[in-house]
């Protein structure tokens, strides 16, 4: 099974844009165990919880090593929410390869979109970082978390 979820991952592609290279994180639990559990139970989501809460917990009790989350399952959206993925930023894959907010299942995107807003989704961490802006600190996501500054209006003048 793990090669056949390999392939289907590589054969992921929308209009040039595919799924980024990261580990495959697969139960190590014997074939009946995991049919078992998925199959019998239908709780597919244990194994996620688990092996996302060991990640989790190699970080330090207050970090959130988990920005964002994409599935294809609605047990997908249950295990993110579980490790405190915000549900802003859980991303459902429709079998038609669309992008579904889980906060706003009307609004369909594609990851060509997404990818197109990326620096708006997915921040940069720090300023040092190279960014597809010319002023990254002039982007939504920067120039407007601070108060705006007071302007004096006879300088303007």
């Amino acid at each position: 099974m793990a090669d056949m979820t390999r392939g289907y991952l590589h054969w992921v592609n929308d209009k040039g844009t595919i799924l980024p290279r990261g580990p495959l994180m697969l139960s190590p639990s014997s074939l009946f165990s995991a049919f078992h559990r998925e199959v019998i139970e239908k709780k597919p989501e244990k194994f996620k919880i688990e092996c996302l809460n060991d990640i989790k917990n190699l970080f330090a009790p207050s970090k959130q090593p988990f920005y964002a989350a994409f599935g294809n399952r609605p047990n997908d959206v249950y295990a993110y929410i579980q490790v405190g993925v915000p549900d802003c930023r859980i991303f459902t894959v429709n079998p038609k390869g669309e992008l579904i907010q889980e906060r706003t299942k009307g609004n369909k995107s594609s990851y060509h979109r997404l990818s197109e807003l990326v620096e708006h989704v997915f921040p940069l961490l720090n300023k040092e970082q190279n960014s597809a802006f010319p002023c990254p600190e002039f982007s939504s996501f920067c120039y407007w978390r601070d108060p705006i500054p007071k302007v004096d209006l006879d300088d303007l003048a």
